[in-house]
């Protein structure tokens, strides 16, 4: 049985700092008093298991691999009627990725009050995707779009993904690390293809056409999995996990992870949304802008990948939590502002997928690292998206004020963009170096202790 990393707690004991005592990992919705039942199917492994994971990945690539592009939308909408040079379409993107983690505070103690639910909490999620997308068939004005493409399409994912890493946290204790990354993995290999496909689809067919095409995809290629998405414990044995254990928030662990976590996220977002503008100001197509992106993409699956393994094996969470804002940071000041060719921004897009993009697999160690309950890890993962949230929203706000007028092709960031930049790369930097002061005042513990 493996055992989370020790954590020093600055709890008062005649004035000393002592180390909390390991605890054991459990199966989720198992409690120390409880041993496992045998007709239970395998945790961590076996047919079931590998099963849900694949169910999953579909789901995840063709559900969120629409929702990541809709920038493809966005070009096409504001090139044509009846939405053309529409400024309020940025809106609908926003809501259609923002309102999803924003939505976590909401969702997670839905899923842990009522268990029972949360099956039918994926049907209910699947059907309104589908309902989202066609009703955005019809829209021909902003306000419909914003409804339909956004809040109906990110309610219906909301609805859906929580529950699914309810139950993935059933499958998956000693592996939570490799199943998490694969899953979130799912999303970049969709991100290889599916923005061409949508542009081609767009411009041949039209935005009322790709939408139903798509809708139609969804039901037909995930349709047959949503059975295969079901949780380990039955429902009367989980029913028993729905009181959360909140100690966590007086664990400063949590406070150091929420803070690195916000700060990361607060400067995430800005590559994938200014690359291709910026291949443009360097006068290439708008196609390298997309070769970009799925550049990004395909270095983000190997990442996730390898980091979720990673964290299940040995390497310690937050070594990893500042060695990757570390690097990310690093190619966002060098490679990124300095890059005024194709090659350097080719290295960047590689190098940014496989450090920032494989971040978010964290989350789901550090909450091990927190708790060894189930909704412990539920409750911190949500969290952490909100704060994510909270950095996807104000992305385009704050880009649009850090850009400056005019573009100089030799200048740093090119002038226009040397502000983003240099936010960018301070926000990864500050998130490695909360992880930094973390791993200090450990040092500091446990020679106190010693």
């Amino acid at each position: 049985m493996r055992y989370p990393e020790k954590s020093f707690n600055l709890a008062a004991n005649n004035g000393k700092t002592h180390p909390s005592s390991p605890v054991p990992e459990f199966p989720v919705g198992l409690s120390a008093s409880h041993e496992p039942d045998e007709k239970l199917p395998q945790v961590d492994g076996g047919p079931a298991a590998w099963r849900f994971l694949f169910a999953i990945f579909v789901m995840e690539a063709l559900q969120w691999g629409f929702a990541f592009n809709y920038g493809v939308f966005q070009n096409y909408y504001f090139e044509h009627e009846p939405f053309r040079g529409n400024p309020s379409l940025s809106i609908v993107g926003t809501v259609a990725t923002g309102g999803f983690y924003l939505g976590a505070p909401i969702m997670t103690p839905l899923v842990k009050r009522w268990p029972r639910w949360q099956k039918p909490m994926v049907w209910i999620g699947w059907a309104l995707m589908v309902l989202g997308l066609v009703g955005a068939s019809f829209a021909t004005t902003v306000p419909v779009l914003i409804a339909t493409q956004g809040v109906i399409y990110t309610t219906g994912i909301t609805i859906m993904y929580w529950p699914m890493l309810s139950m993935q946290n059933e499958w998956f204790v000693a592996k939570r690390g490799l199943a998490f990354g694969t899953t979130t993995a799912a999303t970049g290999v969709s991100g290889l293809a599916m923005p061409f496909a949508l542009a081609a689809l767009l411009d041949k067919y039209g935005y009322a056409t790709t939408l139903r095409a798509f809708a139609v995809t969804l039901v037909a290629v995930t349709g047959p999995f949503l059975p295969l998405i079901k949780g380990r414990l039955p429902a009367s044995r989980a029913i028993a996990t729905t009181k959360t254990d909140m100690s966590f928030m007086t664990n400063h662990l949590f406070y150091f992870f929420a803070a690195a976590v916000l700060l990361q996220g607060l400067g995430y977002f800005f590559p994938t949304l200014y690359l291709p503008s910026y291949a443009e100001a360097l006068g290439y197509r708008p196609t390298i802008g997309a070769l970009l992106l799925a550049l990004f993409s395909l270095a983000q699956v190997f990442g996730q990948i390898g980091v979720g393994y990673m964290s299940d094996n040995k390497v310690s969470v937050r070594t990893l939590a500042l060695v990757l804002p570390s690097v990310s940071g690093t190619a966002v000041v060098t490679l990124w502002g300095l890059g005024h060719s194709l090659p350097p921004l080719i290295i960047f897009s590689l190098v940014y997928g496989l450090s920032a993009g494989s971040y978010i697999v964290l989350w789901a160690r550090m909450g091990m690292q927190l708790g060894d309950d189930q909704t412990v890890a539920l409750t911190t993962f949500g969290a952490f998206a909100f704060l994510k949230g909270v950095g996807n929203v104000i992305t385009g706000p704050v880009g649009a004020g850090l850009m400056v007028s005019g573009t100089r092709v030799q200048a740093y960031g090119l002038e226009k963009y040397k502000w983003v930049v240099v936010y960018c790369g301070t926000c990864m930097f500050a998130s490695s170096t909360l992880i930094a002061v973390l791993f200090l005042k450990t040092q500091v513990a446990k020679r106190r202790w010693d």
